[in-house]
């Protein structure tokens, strides 16, 4: 997601978190059981499913996910203030919701929400998938990403970067698959396009990694479109090798997006049917 790079190291710089937890709630997310794991989840053949979010409780499951918060910019000059407000991000009708709005907020025009599992679910390889429906919009920047759970430590991009979907409105019809990691960041990011033939923003869609010590593989509805190797990044740091947590987020405006158009009705939701993680069934 081109990260919020310098707000996120600035703050852990000061020893601040930027997690707070949600109100008191039923618990959508579950560890995978095999009564969780039942017919309705389409569990693909070699793999296991290790834990999910189907957003079916009454509210967001705060023992799976937390909340960056805040304004400046985000290292991209985005224009949202990010809360933990229900009118930003919430659970309704069985998918989780994040809205975006134009408003006053504390210095900014603009809210939206990003959501996190840092230091709840942390992973390691496996598939890694989600069916997600983005919002229509120049200017609009919704993405379903990873960091390396030792940013904190190392910070970005030491820590490795793993967008699994990148949609930026300005480009109704494509979505990017990207890798940064010391030495290949930001603009120099090793990244990969997939154009259709209709707007993406019209339905909902499943997007997901394929992700082992070696190699990532991206899959829009099922269908490969990418992969990149150890080989690929040279003698450069390949730092895929280590625990990585997921994001969800809608970002407004800023250098990669550009500008928030005068096309996007506000409020407007970036929609979220599942996420679902499986490792291999050999290990």
């Amino acid at each position: 997601m081109r990260f919020a790079r310098l707000m996120t190291l600035a703050l852990a710089a000061l020893g601040l978190t930027m997690t707070l937890p949600a109100a008191a709630q039923e618990p959508s997310g579950a560890e995978a059981t095999p009564e969780a794991a039942d017919a309705a989840i389409d569990v693909p053949e070699g793999w296991s499913l290790v834990w999910h979010d189907e957003f079916d409780g009454d509210a967001i499951d705060e023992s799976s996910w937390t909340y960056d918060l805040g304004a400046g910019g985000w290292g991209n000059g985005e224009a949202q203030h990010y809360t933990n407000r229900p009118e930003n991000a919430r659970i309704e009708d069985g998918m989780l919701v994040i809205e975006a709005r134009q408003e006053r907020y504390m210095g900014s025009y603009y809210t939206s929400a990003r959501l996190k599992t840092e230091g709840l679910r942390e992973f390691q390889y496996g598939r890694i998938e989600a069916r997600v429906r983005v919002p229509a919009g120049r200017g609009l920047w919704p993405a379903f990403w990873m960091l390396g759970s030792n940013i904190r430590e190392v910070g970005w991009p030491d820590c490795g970067e793993i967008d699994i979907m990148e949609y930026i409105g300005r480009e109704p019809d494509l979505i990017l698959g990207t890798i940064h990691g010391p030495g290949y960041s930001g603009a120099l990011g090793l990244s990969k396009w997939n154009r259709q033939e209709y707007d993406i923003a019209d339905d909902f869609h499943t997007y997901a990694i394929e992700w082992d010590e070696n190699q990532i593989t991206w899959f829009y509805d099922g269908d490969e479109y990418s992969t990149y190797t150890r080989a690929d990044v040279g003698e450069r740091d390949w730092p895929f090798d280590q625990p990585f947590f997921i994001i969800l987020n809608l970002a407004l405006g800023g250098q990669f997006p550009g500008p928030i158009g005068l096309d996007v009705v506000f409020p407007t939701q970036y929609v979220v049917d599942y996420v679902r993680v499986f490792q291999s069934a050999s290990t």
